[in-house]
């Protein structure tokens, strides 16, 4: 424990973020650095709660020693809290920055007062020990001789690499992509988190041992039978990213464009590999259908790119401000959230389903229709009478969830699905086909990197178990 007068004493008090004037002109991260005094007094908020749901399975999946790193962080004990940081998270600069913190819902002190700044803390922990050179390649003190490929490099790929690396193992992991990270890499703009970030930790991961093959579409570019011939073990860390569609007239018409298809062309730009964006808002009146996280990178991008307006459509109703009984602590509350691309403009509009997009004779959108819906219960709505109406636009994206992962390789592998299309395993990140391995959004579907992490983890363990009948590595699931 921190201060035991700590929550007593002091408020919350987040990170300040860059105005935004500023910030809607580039491209850099949105928050202010903390100063070390504020940072201490935010962490000694941790109180003696007896039982520190924060690091239970629905507050970190990782099971982060967050009470730990908090009270060192508090005694100005560093070096420490990153090595207590480090023995559940391989990546907490990852989290840090793109976690909703489920913790912080389930912070004790959440039950009647604000809770603690646990992702902040997290955040300065990574970044000062980076300053400081504490992070360093984790080199094993022996090989196995067993080969291991991981295909998909985002944060479950490069979690279950890394801990298979350090157990020994040779590890290769193939991107599709011209370069590591998954949905971080391009899915995910600069404002959000500075891709230097993610080069640093591919850079720790090849000095530790692991091998990364860009470029490479396993099941076309390598064939499976090589890749099952060449591997002791493979693990399926390839995501998600089969996006949903809308199938409603106008669909066809140009300026109508799935979420990533914006996204990551957008991000290319900022990584120096393209020009200009093909799909560009500037000028335009821009509708993005889609309430959640994919939906808010898509308006912080357009208000960089200088779109003349954006509306933010969501099919479900406004939640209310505060937690509602429906939701009690410790679960996750069903409140309204914003993410910081919500406070440079644009215009959320709720319970609101689109029917149509029209198009000018040219077969460009111009504008599209849409009606008000009640929200019955889960997907079950019924239409408001006489609240249809027409918006103008000039681009629209649709940024509403995805679907599972694409099927092809895994109709190749031979490997079986569940009803909702993710890759079956056993409990044990087993799939159906001896010596294949699934983790991350490939099981769960589109979820939290906290989720990806950790289940990247528990695959590694169970991989190593799997290869040499024993682990020692780490795994909370």
């Amino acid at each position: 424990m921190a201060d035991p007068d700590g929550f007593l004493k002091h408020q919350r008090r987040e990170a300040e973020h860059r105005p935004v004037h500023l910030r809607v002109r580039d491209w850099g991260e949105m928050y202010e650095p903390v100063d070390l005094a504020t940072l201490r007094n935010q962490a000694s908020r941790c109180m003696d709660c007896a039982i520190p749901f924060c690091n239970s399975l629905s507050g970190c999946p990782l099971g982060n020693l967050i009470p730990d790193w908090n009270d060192l962080v508090y005694r100005d004990r560093w070096r420490d809290a990153i090595d207590r940081l480090h023995a559940t998270n391989n990546f907490p600069e990852f989290t840090g920055r793109m976690c909703p913190a489920p913790c912080e819902s389930a912070c004790v002190l959440s039950i009647n007062d604000d809770p603690v700044t646990i992702k902040q803390v997290e955040n300065e922990i990574i970044d000062y020990a980076w300053e400081h050179g504490w992070v360093t390649p984790v080199r094993p003190s022996s090989k196995t001789a067993k080969r291991v490929a991981v295909i998909g490099s985002g944060p479950a790929g490069m979690a279950a690499a890394q801990q298979l690396t350090r157990a020994g193992h040779e590890v290769v992991v193939y991107e599709r992509d011209d370069r590591p990270g998954g949905l971080i890499r391009y899915g995910i703009p600069d404002f959000k988190m500075d891709k230097a970030l993610l080069d640093r930790r591919v850079t720790q991961m090849e000095a530790e041992g692991t091998v990364f093959e860009c470029g490479v579409d396993v099941g076309v570019d390598l064939s499976v039978e090589d890749l099952r011939s060449s591997y002791d073990a493979v693990v399926l860390a390839i995501g998600a990213l089969w996006q949903r569609e809308l199938d409603i007239p106008g669909r066809h018409l140009r300026g109508v464009h799935l979420a990533m298809e914006y996204l990551v062309p957008s991000n290319r730009v900022q990584a120096g590999l393209l020009d200009r964006p093909p799909i560009d808002a500037a000028g335009k009146s821009v509708i993005i259908i889609g309430g959640g996280d994919t939906g808010a990178d898509c308006l912080g991008t357009a208000h960089r790119q200088g779109a003349s307006s954006v509306h933010q459509f969501d099919i479900h109703e406004q939640p209310p401000d505060d937690r509602p009984e429906s939701t009690p602590w410790p679960l996750w509350p069903l409140v309204l959230r914003g993410s910081l691309a919500h406070e440079e403009g644009g215009k959320r509009v709720f319970a609101v389903q689109t029917d149509a997009f029209m198009g000018d004779e040219s077969g460009h959108v111009r504008a599209l229709l849409a009606h008000q819906v009640r929200e019955l219960g889960r997907r079950n709505y019924e239409d408001v009478p006489g609240s249809e109406f027409e918006l103008a636009a000039d681009l629209v994206l649709l940024a509403i969830g995805f679907r599972g992962p694409d099927g092809q390789l895994l109709d190749k592998l031979g490997t079986e699905l569940t009803e909702r299309g993710n890759v079956a395993h056993d409990g044990s990140w087993g799939t159906t086909v001896p010596g294949v391995f699934a983790c991350g959004d490939a099981t769960r579907g589109a979820s939290l990197i906290v989720w990806a992490i950790a289940e990247g983890r528990a695959a590694a363990a169970s991989v190593d178990r799997y290869l040499v009948g024993e682990t020692l590595l780490p795994a909370v699931l």
